[in-house]
């Protein structure tokens, strides 16, 4: 058996939603001594007693409507924020593909965040003049390397994000289906550069509310449904029950459901 290169135990994650029904500076001061005037708060559980390993060369899907906590798990993952309880552990080197433009200066240049990015992985400033070619290359943006990336459009950001993320060898390759704003056929493109990275036994994870290329890219695939996990199994038969969920307006099962014929993979 492989060894796991993402282990969640028990995560949950919980967020304080906040708001002030008097936001003058003159109704704050006075919320020090009347309640009335404070500030209020409620919480709010993005994800709830998540359990999940994923093993090296693993590809696992990760679907549900908004609201899910796709991003939350995904975000925790990458390490971008800590659970509110519960352990996260990672092995090896993990590339997140999150949102546009997240770890990018807008005030430098494409080239000049391409060496800014490497250096978040702890890749050398000559280990990146070896990069940078085939990192250019890929994206296609041309002469605009050279540009503030203030100045890119958004399809232009995906393009040297995902490049880079691509080249620096990552050992997880975390994607949060920014790919939807590229054209069809750079998005193919990362597609293909994806199954090649997989095929090299490299670990992939993919947030996404396309059921097709859920399918195509990923063998096992989690469910959720406001905050929690409600199916796993081969991505074919999880798809399938996200689309009868969906259209039923909820679960309508308790516990985790797996697929008849099948072991839970996880």
């Amino acid at each position: 058996m492989t060894d796991s290169v993402i282990d969640i135990a028990d995560v949950s994650k919980r967020f304080m939603i906040r708001f002030n029904p008097n936001p003058s500076i003159k109704s704050r001061f006075v919320g020090i001594f009347n309640p009335r005037y404070r500030e209020k708060a409620t919480e709010f559980w993005a994800l709830r007693d998540i359990e999940l390993t994923v093993r090296a060369g693993d590809s696992i899907g990760i679907i549900g409507p908004n609201g899910s906590g796709k991003s939350t798990l995904f975000k925790l993952i990458a390490g971008v924020m800590a659970p509110t309880t519960g352990t996260i552990r990672t092995r090896g080197r993990i590339s997140p593909l999150i949102e546009l433009g997240v770890g990018f200066h807008p005030e430098l240049t494409g080239s000049e965040n391409v060496y800014l990015n490497t250096s978040f992985y702890g890749i050398t400033r000559k280990d990146t003049d070896k990069l940078f070619q085939d990192i250019l290359e890929f994206s296609e943006i041309g002469d605009f390397i050279n540009v503030p990336i203030k100045n890119y459009s958004s399809g232009m950001v995906m393009r040297l994000a995902f490049s880079i993320a691509i080249y620096t060898v990552p050992d997880i390759l975390l994607v949060d289906e920014i790919l939807a704003v590229g054209d069809a056929a750079f998005s193919e493109k990362c597609l293909a550069k994806m199954k090649a990275f997989m095929e090299e036994g490299r670990t992939f994870v993919l947030v996404s509310h396309s059921g097709p290329q859920i399918v195509e890219m990923c063998k096992r695939t989690i469910l959720l449904w406001k905050g929690r996990i409600i199916a796993e199994g081969p991505s074919a038969p999880v798809v399938e029950k996200y689309a009868d969920v969906l259209s039923n307006g909820g679960p309508d099962w308790e516990g985790i459901w797996h697929p008849p014929t099948e072991k839970a993979p996880f």
